[in-house]
């Protein structure tokens, strides 16, 4: 659960002889590893307050290899210098403090002065000794803030009817010039955090308990800290520097990733990762209890772990993502709450409990599946693609029914021209990605014989992948429905769909995750007496995806032909909200020649169509209101503190969350989809602008 990547194998025409050497490759789709504080979910007896942490001979050895592979083979070629030492300074301090309510500005001038612009000399030399020691001020700080905090809770009258606001975000704040300024920061937060209890439905527990108990805990998770948490803070700084999918895995957290890749373990079905202090859903797997109850969603915070219906709830904000993840995990059949902030409130709270029955992931609930729609007198056929799967070891064995995309959608379209369907909706919303050789196999289902996408490595070489089949099995009107969560091989087949003009883009911008990741064991040479020590992998970027017709889906993204949006919070989603991301740029066009099935013309008068019909659609146009609602929260940059407004917001964005889940629940059944109806709706019209070409299944 902790991991968050799909593997994938290159096809065997590729020439890059990188490429080559590199037998699996990943596609590492949503996000990056931040870890902060430290994560030990065990309890410890008592020691010392203050701990110089220092770095271990093991992690000094490490971060010798990962400089000389950030250096050496990471796609972006940097100039080392002070430029980049202030670059990976500002991340670190980013990543520690993004609230600025640890630091105080003389506290940055210092560091600033002392470390700012020798960290591209400890990179060359694959030191650590800034970010131990920038840590260890953070460390300090985190406790008094802690120790305030603690004793606020029992000392402070707080008046909720004064008009009284919290910026949610201060990255363009600066840091408070005293500890004057600085406690009044935190009286504000403590006052938000009584106020998100308050109306977080937790029983059997008074707000005042609540928050003692929190932070004594993490006063407690500061004072056990391991050389490990600074060194994987500094590392993480470092390495999203590059780029922000570029991190550093410690050997514990690779063994979950493995474990992660198998989808074997018993538990909730859900991919975690670390965001700041908290724990946060990056990926809920089709077919597993979260994807089953519709609970959870990508994106929640997941800030409390219990057991069973009834035991106490463990607040695990600031925990290693290990310790957070051996919580979630348990047999199957066992019950597990989560207290979450759900990604629906654009963080502004408050947190809720769900239950979840611990299962097996149903691997064939993770399958493309079909659907029909009516559509003004038509019939659409709709095909789901929650990823893009492929059974390696079956396909390597020859096996009859080995798991795959392309074939189970090759299937798929038989069955719909059994049924005589008008026209397709091929459905890639959430689609994360995952095998590039089949997204490119069920690209060849829709396409004459040509080129699906080109890939750039580090080296300066250009691959073509190819669809080698010479059979276009569906030539009928067709559109590809995505959203922001669509990304990397579902931009890959959107992308190749528009570049042939073979189907109508609908939605709202996909994500932009265009690049290709390795993953490499750091491993020293040793003699034949001396055994290895464990330090761990580096997952590295070393390619990227470029479209057909020269662009790349970096960044960028793929533009819909017709605008849906969806109730995803796209200011905060996307490769283009990562400081670091590699920039969109384009190379040569591959040869190919567009099908002109999808003109200019065509989609102007589909998008002319659409306007007139959904503004006769009640439910379209509810959920547009909703959304806009939702959005005006969202963009507002504070948050009220005075309980009376407090209250009235949260109950807006409860009524809208409500409403959405029951809507998702609602589009278990196709035909109660908002989006995918309105994206029949465009394909019916196509049907009717295509009534001359005779479409068919073949």
């Amino acid at each position: 659960m902790s991991g968050f990547i799909h593997r994938h194998r290159l096809n065997d025409s590729l020439s890059s002889p990188m490429l080559k050497r590199t037998l699996y490759l990943f596609i590492f789709v949503l996000g990056f590893v931040v870890p902060v504080f430290a994560r030990n979910a065990v309890t410890p007896a008592p020691v010392p307050a203050t701990i110089t942490l220092k770095p271990t001979a093991a992690e000094d050895e490490a971060c010798k290899y990962i400089s000389q592979y950030l250096l050496q083979n990471h796609y972006r070629k940097v100039s080392v210098n002070d430029s980049l030492s202030q670059e990976i300074f500002n991340r670190y301090l980013s990543n520690l403090d993004g609230s600025k309510s640890y630091f105080l500005a003389s506290d940055v001038e210092s560091l600033r002065k002392t470390y700012g612009t020798r960290i591209d000399d400890e990179l060359l030399a694959g030191k650590t000794t800034a970010g131990f020691a920038i840590y260890n001020l953070f460390l300090k700080r985190a406790k008094e803030k802690m120790r305030f905090m603690k004793a606020a809770v029992d000392t402070v009258h707080f008046n909720f009817s004064t008009p009284e606001t919290l910026a949610l975000d201060r990255k363009t704040d600066s840091w408070s010039t005293d500890t004057s300024q600085l406690t009044s920061l935190w009286k504000k937060e403590l006052k938000y955090q009584w106020l998100n209890l308050k109306y977080s439905g937790e029983k059997n527990k008074t707000v005042r308990n609540a928050l003692v108990k929190s932070f004594t805990s993490r006063l407690n998770l500061l004072s056990h800290q391991k050389p490990e948490d600074a060194f994987q803070a500094y590392i993480d700084a470092l390495t999203t520097s590059f780029d922000p999918h570029t991190s550093y895995f410690s050997p514990d957290e690779y063994e979950n990733f493995q474990i992660d890749m198998s989808r074997s373990l018993e538990g909730i079905g859900a991919k975690l990762q670390t965001e700041s202090e908290y724990t946060v859903v990056n990926e809920v797997l089709p077919g597993g209890p979260a994807f089953k109850s519709n609970l959870l969603k990508k994106g929640d915070k997941i800030i409390g772990v219990g057991q069973g219906k009834k035991a106490e709830i463990v607040d695990v904000v600031g925990w290693r993502i290990n310790d957070v993840v051996k919580l979630i995990r348990g047999k199957k059949g066992t019950v597990v709450r989560l207290k979450i902030l759900p990604s629906s409130q654009a963080g502004r709270g408050p947190a809720k409990i769900i239950q979840l029955l611990r299962d097996k992931v149903d691997l064939e609930e993770q399958a493309a599946k079909k659907g029909i729609i009516q559509q003004n007198g038509k019939k659409i056929g709709v095909i789901t693609i929650p990823s893009f799967y492929l059974d390696f070891e079956g396909q390597q064995q020859n096996a009859v029914n080995y798991s795959s995309t392309s074939r189970d959608v090759a299937r798929i379209l038989n069955e719909l021209k059994a049924e005589h369907v008008d026209g397709i909706v091929i459905d890639l919303r959430s689609n994360g990605g995952g095998s590039l050789e089949e997204s490119v196999k069920v690209t060849g289902l829709f396409i004459p014989r040509g080129p699906v996408v080109q890939i750039s490595n580090s080296n300066g070489g250009n691959t073509v992948l190819n669809d080698e089949d010479m059979q276009e099995q569906y030539n009928g009107p067709l559109a590809v429905l995505v959203n922001r969560y669509s990304a990397s091989a579902s931009e890959i087949f959107a992308a190749a769909i528009q570049d042939y003009d073979r189907g109508v883009i609908i939605g709202e911008r996909t994500f932009g995750k265009g690049t290709v990741q390795s993953i490499i064991k750091l491993v020293r040479p040793i003699t034949f007496f001396e055994k290895s020590p464990e330090l761990g992998e580096i997952k590295l970027t070393i390619a990227k995806f470029y479209r057909i017709s020269g662009g790349s889906t970096q960044h960028k993204g793929v533009e819909p032909d017709i605008l849906m949006p969806s109730m995803i919070d796209t200011a905060t989603i996307g490769e283009d909200t990562y400081t670091s991301s590699l920039p969109w740029s384009t190379i040569s066009k591959a040869s190919y020649k567009p099908t002109a099935e999808i003109t200019t013309e065509k989609i102007t008068l589909l998008r002319q169509k659409e306007v007139e019909r959904s503004t006769k659609t009640v439910l379209f146009q509810n959920y547009l209101h909703d959304l806009k609602t939702l959005d005006q929260i969202r963009k507002k940059k504070a948050v009220s503190l005075q309980d009376s407004a407090f209250k009235s917001e949260i109950e807006t964005i409860k009524r809208i969350e409500k409403e959405w889940i029951q809507e998702q629940d609602s589009a278990k059944d196709i035909s109660k989809d908002v989006l995918l109806n309105e994206a029949a709706g465009v394909v019916s019209d196509l049907v009717e602008l295509t009534a001359g070409k005779s479409a068919s299944l073949h």
